[in-house]
């Protein structure tokens, strides 16, 4: 069973039991415009307990707020009671709910007005109480009712106003737009993991360029991420970046991520120069020209800062760090041995984030892509044994030689390893002798 089948089958059984239900929200609005929604929500009068007696695989994931999820198979769907919302003093969840048999009143608590249609799924009949129809065919993302008052109720929305306008190609009414301004230094305010989330989801919709756009205008980004606010300005020698400073630089990165982009690459692409603007020196400073000594480096241990006020897991942070500490090596390709090629092309996700995000560098600066296809070439013509052969000498042949384990142990394993990538090493004989003739014994 789809998650549209299963909404349509809760709508027709609450129905049939007398209540009221309807689809709600952004399936609603992703119907009208011709797109598949993701997911579907369901807005009734029936009161959490009866919905629980209605759908016994129903399970209580916010029953305070009047909210039950209800799972079949693989699909699943919330259900929501109508509701106003009294108080916000978390920023985020209302301080009580008071449940409403009137689904007006139900969506004028919601967000936007393209967000606060429904639909009876027995007729396809369109509830707007919000001028949410108006809206979607203007192309306008408009707060309900006063723009102030939805986001003092929950901070990200403000957040969510610019990922609905870049995602849809919408603009934002003057009045939200106005309000997202003044509210927003009050980001803050959100948890860390429903920022990261959001702005996730900025970077991988296939939205990214004109979503930090808006971020940039409405003063969000500043508020959420000061050290990307800071590549504003920052000139790069035109000779290498003829596009202009790293903030447009990075604005061009942006524009080629496609929907889909994984997370991790999305957020290097973002945080790749955050290095510059601290590293900054000018012509005049260097004697030839704007240089940022060591931008890779400092960038990495900002980015890992960045990434832990964020709260992202620790294999995402060891990934991005590794993408931002990892991306000017390229321009070395051609001067590489053997072994620190193969050991670079080796690195985690390399052809999946590392490749990708060189090449975005290259098309939004000089364009130059011969180093991309070096590598290229290099994995395509390179047998993988060679690229990760197996090992000629372990652990265990070190004891039976006589050596005690300690850290001669990797400095041995690792000469080896090195003669075997450069092709000096081929056979475990030799690789035997090597050892033999290369490090005295341990006694």
């Amino acid at each position: 069973m789809t998650p549209r089948e299963l909404a349509a089958d809760i709508c027709r059984k609450l129905q049939a039991s007398g209540f009221k239900a309807y689809l709600v929200g952004g399936c609603v609005r992703d119907l009208l415009l011709g797109r598949e929604p993701e997911d579907y929500d369901v807005a009734t009068d029936a009161h959490p307990a009866r919905v629980q007696q209605l759908f016994p695989s129903g399970v209580d994931v916010g029953a305070r707020f009047g909210v039950i999820l209800v799972v079949a198979n693989s699909a699943q769907v919330e259900v929501a009671t109508f509701r106003s919302d009294v108080g916000y003093s978390d920023g985020r969840h209302p301080d009580r709910v008071e449940y409403s048999n009137s689904p007006g009143e139900d969506v004028r608590r919601r967000d936007f007005t393209i967000n606060g249609l429904m639909m009876d799924v027995q007729t396809q009949q369109i509830l707007d109480f919000v001028g949410g129809r108006e809206d979607l065919r203007e192309r306008i993302v408009r707060a309900i009712g006063t723009p102030d008052l939805r986001f003092r109720e929950d901070r990200l929305r403000m957040v969510r106003a610019v990922r609905f306008a870049a995602r849809f190609g919408y603009v934002i009414e003057p009045a939200t737009f106005q309000a997202i301004v003044a509210a927003a230094p009050h980001i803050t305010a959100v948890s860390a993991e429903r920022l990261r989330d959001e702005i996730t989801k900025l970077l991988t919709e296939g939205a990214a360029h004109r979503a930090f756009e808006l971020l940039d205008e409405t003063g969000l980004l500043k508020a959420c991420l000061p050290e990307v606010a800071a590549m504003k300005g920052v000139a790069q020698p035109p000779e290498f970046h003829p596009e202009g400073d790293v903030w447009v630089h990075t604005l061009l990165m942006l524009k080629h991520l496609p929907a889909g982009t994984p997370a991790t690459l999305a957020w290097a692409v973002l945080l790749h120069d955050v290095g510059k603007p601290p590293t900054f020196m000018s012509a005049e400073q260097t004697g030839d020209r704007i240089r940022f000594d060591r931008h890779a480096e400092i960038g990495a241990r900002m980015a890992v800062a960045i990434c832990r006020r964020l709260r992202f897991s620790a294999d995402d942070i060891e990934n991005i760090e590794a993408l931002i500490a990892n991306h000017l090596r390229f321009k070395d390709v051609f001067q590489m041995r053997p072994a620190t090629l193969k050991r670079f092309v080796r690195l985690p996700k390399f052809e999946e984030e590392h490749l990708p995000l060189h090449r975005l560098d290259c098309l939004a600066s000089h364009g130059n892509l011969d180093a991309y296809d070096f590598v290229q070439r290099f994995l395509r013509d390179t047998p993988p044994e060679e690229v990760r052969p197996t090992r000629l000498v372990t652990g265990e042949d070190l004891k039976a030689m006589g050596f005690r384990p300690g850290p001669v142990f990797r400095e041995i394993l690792q000469a080896v390893e090195e003669a075997q990538l450069e092709g000096s090493l081929i056979k475990r004989e030799d690789a035997l002798d090597f050892v033999r003739r290369q490090y005295q014994k341990a006694g």
